[in-house]
């Protein structure tokens, strides 16, 4: 698991394409400081897993599947990117719960500068709105966000200096994709709620169980 707060700005070396899947080399020295072989990374907010690493750079491949649903197909070799590693059990959580799983991408519509943040408006597909509401978490290229407004095909998130400068949200402009990944709570609720395993009367239980167990 990570938490969405972005280590390190990192940078794509090189990509090689290995016909049904690609192969990154990626530079991220405060990330690869003590990974290791199978340990896991997050790239714009994709968790990979380490192959090898050396000199400050590591290696990872990506299938398809994760080339197809993200915007990882996308980078070249320069192309920067937001490195995390996963959090360590018992450290803090910093943003909220990310897998690292992305659920699909979103374009940014437009920016609007302010004195002391940026507004950015980004299109939201539709398989997605009924995920996102205004002031609930949501992960923008790894980076752990709060929404401004939610409509149907869009929300808005304020970015604060910190973030523009140390983060791709900072470069990226009008027309870029970018890795989306709702809360997983939600769809978690959604799925129990649709089994008929949370309705109004199992939620009430529930609630007098707990309380009974205090």
């Amino acid at each position: 698991m990570f938490t969405g707060i972005v280590e390190e700005l990192g940078a794509v070396v090189a990509v090689e394409n290995l016909g049904d899947a690609s192969r990154f080399r990626l530079r991220g020295p405060v990330v690869t400081e003590d990974a290791k072989h199978g340990d896991s990374i997050a790239v714009n907010g994709v968790c990979l897993t380490v192959v090898d690493t050396a000199d400050g750079e590591f290696t990872a491949d990506v299938m398809a599947e994760t080339l197809n649903r993200s915007s990882l197909g996308a980078l070249a070799a320069g192309s920067r990117v937001n490195l995390e590693r996963p959090m360590a059990l018992g450290g803090r959580l910093g943003g909220h719960l990310v897998q690292g799983h992305v659920d699909g991408t979103g374009t940014i519509l437009e920016r609007t500068p302010g004195e002391h943040w940026e507004i950015v408006k980004i299109a939201l597909p539709a398989a997605l709105s009924r995920y996102v509401v205004e002031k609930g978490s949501i992960t923008v290229d790894g980076v752990s966000l709060t929404v401004v407004d939610a409509a149907d095909d869009y929300f808005t998130i304020s970015l604060i200096p910190t973030t523009l400068a140390l983060t791709t949200l900072g470069i990226k402009k009008a027309g870029d994709p970018v890795n989306l990944e709702v809360d997983v709570l939600a769809k978690y609720v959604e799925r129990l709620l649709g089994r008929g395993a949370g309705t109004g009367a199992d939620l009430r239980d529930l609630a007098e169980i707990k309380e009974m167990d205090r």
